[in-house]
């Protein structure tokens, strides 16, 4: 019988996925300090927002101290194009619904609401993981007043993103792109970031390149470029003195946080082909277990930034999530992602469950969702025989996010495929 105890624990701390340094970051931390610009202006910043825009295929980018920053800038100018612009006190997309991802972190809508709209969450589409494009098809059957969608690419591994877009277009609303997760991933040969409307990626300190912290906004368009730049720094006026006649914000990048992703920049591509050479061996390891890793679809080349697979339901364990706590019964053949993660945990290695779906947060469980078949809301984990079927719910359940830091060695990964093996005995 298997026991967690039978291995040895990893003498040091197996992550997630954790920050990877070249030494070149260094450099231009350094530059910044010794030239004196330690502000949010700088040469590191105009290098980042160059490089940004270049390798993400948009012709501008605004550097700025989070991508939750640079979402929120997205929502601001997207909901002033649409709707006018907002009154000091009033959020740019006040009292409109705005359709988001389910699936995801919760930073992809929170901007939505800082702005004061209605988040109405579009199911997940199974091969992919990502927005369901006949789920957002409904959804704009049901709501057809909303213009404004923002979706999230998960862990690196694309959806149909072009046809979310050519929804959109259809319906005449305007597309933010969460690409936090998917720098360097592409659709059909084009970058992730580079089809929304706006789109948004992040150098957190767990992304395949980082700053520590930071993110980017993207667009095409130089007059959003010139408002995002100006709101990011307090909405300062042009003037002698310290004139203002909207609402700002200190959303700035530093100019020493931006040295360290000038320097991680052109290291994208190896983080890339070691991301993928994680995913692949677990992939070839657990080839023999009922189990299903991110789906790559046809179209998609992942960034691979996070590893993750979801247990086949006749192999699900008896499992249940509270809010904060979560019980499970072991089962001879059968494990879960709680007995999984509790494993790994007890051997010094980082894994995660997979998103907890934005409609089962409860904050947001009195918010329209959208599923498959457009019935409206649905709280399962599970698929309901003859009625709606909430793909994310489903997905939560079963799924889990394995370590997959680029540093990790083939017998780290070996180790834990072994593991996972042994959690099915």
């Amino acid at each position: 019988m298997f026991k967690a105890t039978d291995f040895t624990p990893f003498e040091k701390k197996v992550w997630l996925a954790s920050p990877t340094m070249h030494g070149e970051e260094l450099k231009y931390m350094t530059e910044a300090y010794e030239t004196n610009w330690m502000s949010t202006v700088g040469e590191n910043i105009n290098e980042v927002e160059k490089i940004a825009a270049e390798t993400s295929g948009v012709s501008y980018a605004i550097a700025l101290s989070s991508c939750t920053a640079a979402l929120h800038l997205c929502v601001k100018l997207a909901g002033e194009k649409l709707y006018g612009k907002s009154q000091i006190g009033h959020g740019a997309v006040e009292g409109k619904r705005v359709f988001c991802s389910d699936m995801t972190f919760d930073a992809t809508l929170n901007p939505v609401v800082y702005e004061g709209g209605i988040p109405v969450f579009i199911d997940t589409d199974p091969a992919s993981w990502n927005m369901d494009p006949e789920s957002l098809e409904k959804a704009f059957a049901m709501y057809p007043e909303v213009k404004l969608v923002v979706c999230a690419e998960l862990y690196g591994f694309s959806g149909n993103i072009r046809k979310i877009k050519e929804i959109c277009e259809q319906h005449g609303a305007l597309l933010i792109e969460d690409a936090a997760e998917a720098m360097g991933a592409s659709w059909e040969g084009k970058q992730c970031g580079a089809f929304g409307d706006y789109a948004a990626i992040s150098y957190n300190g767990n992304k395949i390149i980082t700053g520590s912290s930071g993110g980017c906004l993207l667009t095409n368009s130089l007059e959003d470029a010139n408002k995002a730049r100006k709101w990011s720094t307090q909405a300062r006026e042009n003037a002698a003195w310290y004139q203002h006649e909207e609402v700002g914000y200190n959303y700035r990048m530093s100019n020493v946080i931006a040295g360290v992703i000038r320097g991680q920049y052109k290291y994208l591509e190896e983080h890339i082909a070691q991301k993928k050479a994680v995913y692949e061996r677990y992939k070839e390891g657990f080839k023999d277990l009922p189990i299903q890793m991110n789906p790559i679809v046809e179209g998609c080349v992942p960034n691979y930034w996070l590893s993750a697979f979801t247990i086949d339901p006749e192999y699900m364990c008896r499992q249940v999530r509270g809010e904060c706590e979560a019980l499970y019964i072991s089962e001879a053949g059968k494990t879960c992602p709680t007995e999984i993660l509790e494993v790994l945990n007890s051997l010094n290695a980082e894994g995660r469950p997979i998103w907890k779906p934005m409609h089962m947060q409860p904050m947001y469980r009195n918010h329209a969702f959208i599923t498959v078949d457009g019935s409206g809301r649905c709280r399962t984990n599970a698929y309901i025989p003859g009625g709606c079927v909430d793909v994310g719910a489903d997905i939560f359940n079963r799924g889990l996010c394995l370590p997959s830091d680029n540093k990790m060695t083939d017998e780290q990964i070996d180790l834990i495929i072994e593991v996972v093996k042994g959690c099915f005995e």
